[in-house]
């Protein structure tokens, strides 16, 4: 074999990975993005109904498609400009490069705890509050508009960001690893129709930030004082001290780190 021969398999071989790179990245990014998902999901409908027109011979539904696929990328980048904005965004947000420190399940533990202090006496006192948490998309871009705290996680430190008094009560705290970097952000809110529509704007906003990040997000209602959180594009509400705490680790925990001991103790508190 020779020395051509051996960089031309290797081009090829590193073309191949390229394109398979960028697919992964994009795909990576957009599967946190329900309106995408649905979007993709679409595209794939029509170019199926596509190819068993042609297979059959349906002139008319063939011709129909045909009119359809002429214009789509025009229809989609107009309907669909915020999302397809959000996706580029998201991937201007990923952290490819940017090693993020893991913190340890010590950490994790006491980083927790302070924010389920935090809730519970948020949740006592009737003052409402959004706690997002950056997993692997970073935030930085809500971050850059509200105000920077960058201070250690601690429960009488969020519970007095959202005191009722404080200016700042009304947007959410953004909390990367084991730190507060900022208080009084503001989310893009979903417009899903499952969501229900007793549910405010805190709700709305943690599940719309869910939806476009891989984030987790804590409510707690200021009408109800029930607490619920916001993950992978989906809200669970009504959830009790414990349950969001497991929640909180499990979702936060480093990769495959088991928490058995750790929801044994939480149950026997």
């Amino acid at each position: 074999m020779t020395v051509e021969s051996l960089s031309e398999i290797a081009r090829k071989l590193l073309d191949v990975l390229l394109v398979w790179a960028l697919f992964y990245l994009i795909l990576k990014s957009l599967r946190k993005n329900m309106k995408m998902v649905m979007l993709f999901k679409g595209i794939l409908i029509i170019a199926l109904v596509k190819v068993l027109s042609s297979w059959f011979d349906l002139v008319t539904i063939t011709y129909f498609i045909d009119y359809v696929i002429e214009w789509a990328p025009l229809a989609l980048i107009v309907i669909f400009q915020p999302e397809i904005r959000d996706a580029l965004e998201q991937l201007g947000r990923a952290q490819f490069f940017r090693r993020k420190r893991s913190l340890s399940l010590s950490e994790l533990e006491r980083s927790v705890g302070e924010i389920a202090t935090a809730a519970d006496y948020i949740r006592k006192m009737r003052m409402g509050a959004l706690i997002v948490i950056e997993r692997d998309n970073s935030l930085a871009s809500y971050a850059e508009k509200a105000q920077k705290v960058y201070a250690d996680i601690s429960g009488p430190l969020l519970a007095s960001i959202f005191f009722k008094n404080n200016p700042l009560h009304d947007g959410g705290v953004i909390i990367e690893g084991d730190k507060i970097v900022c208080a009084g952000a503001v989310f893009p809110t979903s417009d899903s129709l499952a969501i229900s529509k007793r549910l405010g704007t805190r709700h709305r906003a943690a599940l719309g930030i869910a939806e476009r990040t891989d984030c987790v997000a804590l409510i707690v209602s200021e009408e109800t004082g029930r607490m619920s959180i916001a993950m992978n594009g989906e809200l669970v509400y009504n959830l009790s001290l414990d349950e969001v705490k497991i929640r909180l680790l499990e979702a936060l925990a480093p990769s495959g780190q088991i928490l058995s001991n750790v929801k044994e103790e939480t149950h026997n508190e």
